[in-house]
């Protein structure tokens, strides 16, 4: 889908994205709120320094398949402690290692949800009828919730999930086996307005109100016009048939954190489980983050739809908004026909439900956007759309992460 005039995106669905207004039967439906465990850094050792020689990110061959999730075993406390473990990159390139401990597990069990498990998949990108929105219109681009999404300069998007701490896809950073290139000298985009003029302009291009090419001031016949000419028709002005898209204001990254479950020799068969980071930025942001949030299962919200918004390869420089169904759901992953291309990997997926006891609609984040995946279905290659859901486990490690308290993190 091209971009979209601005007076066609109000009268649809888009208008509920930017202003909160419900278009489906949502009445009942509030934000979960419970306990969730506590992950606390038990040990930390340092490591040598990362080679930073991986590949920028690509398609994720690492998924495990349906059949293969269907027969994995229930994870014991020791096995989960592992996963969760993290490492953590600094800006020098310094690198550590820190084991965690999990506490309070087994006061969660009322977050569960029911879970299925996910059937074949097309090939994802775009199914048909492209159903992406270009944000063309800075109005909106650059207001909450559109303004949570960055862009990573290793090629994937991500979302502003407190003043300081993005939330991407681990993909982006790491490839399971060493950190990708760039990832060293990480930065993260922010959308912002381009100014009118530039610093010190008087007027378009630097000229003074009433000024020619050369700066002298242009004489006036008894008519009052210009004595400058122009041939041919009038040109219309350039910004209202074709408005500069919003810039980036970049800042860097002071630390990563990747979960140790992502890596490589660690557990292959549920790597996807894990394929999210946490970016510290080395400034606080202005604009607005959003809140991380917990969904027991989306599809038995109303039509189970997930909005995302990215920097998609094919449209550069441009953020890219979009919403769709989820079709299945394991404990760990959501599966959709979100229309995406290369890009947007490491965006925020998000639902909005009301705060329980108020009127308030809120968005929160309740996964990540990981991708095109490949996965083994009865012994052949399969592709499909897959995000990875912040479970209870996953919540409080982000959370500790973007706190350094776990203390801070023991409801949602």
């Amino acid at each position: 889908m091209c971009p979209v005039p601005l007076s066609l995106l109000l009268g649809v669905t888009l208008l509920a994205a930017v202003t909160g207004v419900a278009v489906d039967s949502e009445d009942g439906y509030t934000w979960p709120h419970g306990k969730v465990p506590l992950v606390r850094g038990r040990r930390m050792v340092l490591l040598s320094r990362p080679g930073f020689t991986a590949r920028p990110p690509g398609e994720i061959h690492r998924a495990c398949g349906i059949e293969c999730q269907n027969g994995l075993p229930e994870p014991r406390l020791e096995d989960l402690e592992e996963l969760l473990s993290y490492e953590t990159v600094y800006e020098n390139g310094t690198r550590t290692l820190t084991a965690v401990s999990v506490q309070g597990l087994n006061e969660v069990h009322n977050w569960e949800g029911n879970s299925s498990a996910a059937r074949p998949r097309h090939k994802r990108e775009v199914y048909g009828t492209d159903t992406r929105f270009t944000i063309t219109d800075k109005q909106f681009s650059t207001k909450y919730p559109f303004s949570t999404s960055v862009k990573i300069s290793t090629g994937c998007s991500g979302i502003l999930v407190s003043p300081k701490h993005v939330l991407t896809a681990a993909h982006c950073i790491h490839d399971g086996t060493d950190y990708v290139d760039g990832a060293q000298k990480l930065r993260v985009g922010l959308l912002k307005e381009r100014s009118r003029h530039r610093s010190g302009d008087r007027g378009r291009g630097g000229r003074g109100k009433g000024r020619g090419k050369n700066g002298e001031k242009e004489k006036k016949d008894d008519k009052g016009e210009g004595q400058r000419k122009r041939k041919g028709k009038k040109r219309r002005s350039r910004r209202a048939v074709d408005p500069e898209p919003p810039a980036f204001r970049w800042t860097r990254v002071k630390r990563i954190q990747v979960p140790k479950g992502w890596f490589k020799g660690v557990s292959e068969k549920v790597a996807a489980d894990y394929d999210y980071a946490v970016l510290e930025l080395k400034r606080a942001q202005k604009a607005q983050h959003m809140d991380l949030g917990i969904v027991p299962s989306v599809k038995k919200l109303p039509a189970g739809r997930i909005h995302f918004s990215g920097f998609d390869d094919d449209r550069p420089g441009q953020l890219v908004y979009r919403f769709c169904s989820v079709t299945e759901e394991s404990d760990d992953l959501l599966y959709q026909y979100c229309d995406a291309k290369p890009g947007s990997s490491g965006s925020g997926v998000y639902v909005r439900l009301k705060e329980s006891g108020e009127k308030k609609w809120r968005r929160k984040v309740i996964g990540v956007f990981s991708g095109h995946q490949w996965v083994d279905v009865s012994g052949n290659q399969r592709d499909h759309n897959v995000a990875v859901r912040i479970t209870p486990l996953k919540f409080a490690q982000i959370c500790y992460w973007v706190h350094g308290d776990s203390g801070e993190c023991r409801s949602a």
